[in-house]
């Protein structure tokens, strides 16, 4: 198969790092299918995370994902010398095989991972891809240099449990039965079943557990480090020169096997996605190839989200691996996942399909994995919810779209002036309050047991800040369709008002929650730069500028401290079990989507465009590094800034894409 041709900066890496299992390991891959459904792995072949597997589908679009097929170990014998090229590490951390030593080149081929192992001058090649909207992965071995043929032996591991979970067999055995081509598999009475066939060789139902895969990942996390892991079937072949096989994983009976067509396919796919991104822009810009693979990888966190009313509902998944579709995430991520991105239509979707959950006034800021009730527990995404909105409408002007959306959108208002759930209400100066002791409302909501690890009980300054943002866009956009703005605009008036009473004069910059219980948190985090990025500011440019300049110590190559370093409360790194992690989740960690606040916010006080974008600049090393070609969730918050948590996050991605398109266009200040 020949690479496809996607002008996007490559991800690319030789043998030094297939000598190097420590490089080869935290450099994971993934690929996506839109449904929620997903394949990943490492580098160097081995599972480090309970996550880890070919085929993790979800059953119930975007949920309910469970691990079906695991993996593939490969041994390859050419001229009489047997290669074995998989590798997985066992308990006591012995590793073997260690194919990863035949590694010549790994390279993504648009998101698809590619290995080439030589054998001898032979040069044996694997590529990993994904069907769109259908749980179907396809592994494609090719012969690309030989003399002779290579008899290939194909090992393939399977699963069945929820992808937050570990596998201890004991005496369990899975039903396996051979099948055209492969083998079915029923793992009990009342599974759903998959299929793992080839388009060439010769199948033997093995059915073997393999125990005590040892979880490098979930060791470092504190959690279960060892799985165990079915040998399903085998795959025995002679691939000739210049010849292919392809194993396909699926959770429905595989039709006619045509990997070549279905590589054009996603090929074909992934080109328009770049074509419609560049075709964003005005004609004098030429997006750099970083930002290319950036509009690449969005198109992972686009998922179906079927509902009773709409089969055809899209959503956003918050990160991979382990993160569902959440609310909040969604409303922040929506701009640059879908406007950026030229996926108006998607957005619109997107933003119905939360307006139909709006209930007292909020939308779900969790849809649990198991399929549960939708949770409503978030004091923010509400309020992205209406900006989200009106930056669809800016630009789109889908006035159609924001009529249907309006009853929501005025029922967010309604509800903050008279109250919702947690005591979330707006108070007599005109910023909100949100919550109550043990309960974590915004963005920072990391707890340990009953412990809220950064409560911010009273005024949190950012969600007064969208508060704001959302009265005057809720103004122009009920201009935009008749409706009456007078009531917004007087809420408007007093919320900028009150925004006063954030101004802490000592230290020349916002306290970050006012009215606590232990009265005005000065605490340096990066939560004040919203009231200066957001479209509309309460502040006036002096203290915009200010802001700016206090929040220049939180500011990394990775993203923005959550804590000022200097903080005796600061977590220099993130690590450790449960509790340590959660414990260190805003109070330091960085977190990459914070710098689109901080490089518009720079623009928006300095007019500097070059200096801004060049905040930006250190993300496309980034895509070289954790997960390949896209960019993770967190990173330590102090050097050299080790990126930590899930390996993509829809945020991240997004707001570095929304941050470099408005600043092609967005207007020095005067």
């Amino acid at each position: 198969m020949k690479d496809a041709a996607s002008a996007v900066v490559p991800v690319r890496f030789g043998r030094a790092v297939g000598d190097d299992l420590s490089a080869a390991e935290r450099r994971e891959w993934l690929v996506t299918n839109g449904l929620g459904s997903y394949a990943s792995g490492t580098v160097a072949g081995t599972l480090t995370r309970r996550y880890h597997g070919l085929l993790v589908a979800a059953l119930r679009p975007p949920v309910e994902r469970t691990l079906l097929v695991t993996k593939i170990d490969e041994s390859a014998t050419y001229r009489g010398t047997t290669y074995k090229l998989g590798a997985n590490r066992w308990r006591s951390d012995y590793v073997a095989p260690t194919g990863f030593l035949h590694l010549v080149d790994f390279h993504l081929d648009g998101t698809s991972p590619v290995w080439r192992y030589a054998l001898a001058e032979a040069l044996l090649e694997k590529r990993i891809w994904m069907e769109r909207n259908r749980n179907r992965t396809y592994v494609t071995y090719s012969l690309t240099r030989a003399t002779q043929a290579v008899s290939l032996t194909l090992r393939v591991f399977g699963n069945y449990r929820g992808f937050h979970g570990n596998t201890h067999a004991g005496t369990w055995q899975l039903g396996v039965q051979e099948v055209a081509g492969g083998a079915r598999v029923d793992a009990y009475e009342g599974a759903h079943p998959y299929w793992i066939v080839a388009d060439a060789g010769t199948a033997t139902i093995e059915n073997l557990w393999y125990r005590d895969f040892a979880l490098a990942e979930e060791a470092r996390r504190g959690l279960d480090p060892f799985d165990d892991n079915a040998a399903i079937v085998r795959f025995d072949v002679s691939l000739a020169p210049g010849a292919a096989v392809t194993v396909v994983a699926a959770d429905a009976a595989p039709d006619a096997l045509d990997a070549t067509a279905a590589w054009s396919r996603k090929c074909r796919r992934e080109a328009q996605l770049v074509e419609t991104f560049r075709a964003t822009l005005p004609p004098e810009v030429a997006a750099p190839a970083w930002i290319a693979r950036c509009a690449l990888a969005a198109d992972a966190f686009r998922v179906r989200r079927p509902i009773r009313d709409n089969p055809k509902a899209r959503s956003v998944i918050a990160g991979y691996h382990w993160f569902g579709d959440w609310g909040r995430d969604t409303m922040i991520a929506l701009p640059g996942l879908t406007l950026a991105c030229g996926k108006s239509r998607i957005a619109a979707s997107i933003l119905r399909t939360f307006a139909s959950f709006v209930d007292g006034g909020m939308i779900p800021n969790v849809f649990p994995d198991d399929g549960s009730p939708p949770q409503y527990n978030s004091v923010d995404a509400p309020l992205w919810f209406i900006e989200a909105a009106a930056a669809y409408v800016d630009a789109t002007g889908d006035d159609a779209t924001l009529r249907a959306l309006w009853p929501a959108l005025t029922q967010v208002v309604d509800a903050y002036v008279n109250g919702t759930r947690y005591g979330i209400h707006v108070a007599a100066d005109g910023l909100v309050v949100a919550g109550d002791p043990g309960l974590a409302l915004t963005w920072m909501d990391a707890r340990v047991g009953a412990r809220v690890i950064t409560p911010r009980y009273g005024k949190p300054i950012e969600i007064s800040a969208l508060w704001y943002n959302a009265l005057e866009r809720m103004q122009r956009l009920a201009a935009r369709i008749g409706d009456d703005p007078a009531r917004v605009s007087a809420l408007s008036a007093r919320t900028r008002d009150g925004f006063a009473r954030f101004w802490n004069a000592e230290r020349g910059c916002c306290f970050d929650v006012v009215d606590g219980p232990s009265g005005d948190d000065p605490a340096l985090r990066p939560n004040q730069l919203f009231a200066v990025a957001l479209a509309h500011s309460p502040l006036d440019a002096a203290r915009q500028r200010d802001v700016v300049a206090a929040c220049a110590p939180l500011v990394t190559s990775y993203g923005l401290r959550t804590l000022d370093p200097t903080d005796p409360a600061f977590a220099p790194s993130y690590g450790g079990d449960q509790a340590q992690r959660d414990g260190a989740y805003h109070q330091g960690t960085v977190w990459p989507w914070l710098i689109a606040s901080y490089a518009l916010a720079h623009f928006r006080v300095y007019g500097d465009r070059q200096a801004a974008l060049s905040l930006l600049d250190p993300f496309a090393s980034a895509l070289d590094d954790a997960g390949l070609g896209t960019v993770g969730e967190i990173a330590d918050g102090s050097e050299p800034f080790t990126p930590r948590g899930a390996i993509a996050q829809a945020w991240s991605v997004a707001e570095v894409l929304r941050a470099w398109s408005a600043l092609q266009s967005a207007t020095a200040p005067r």
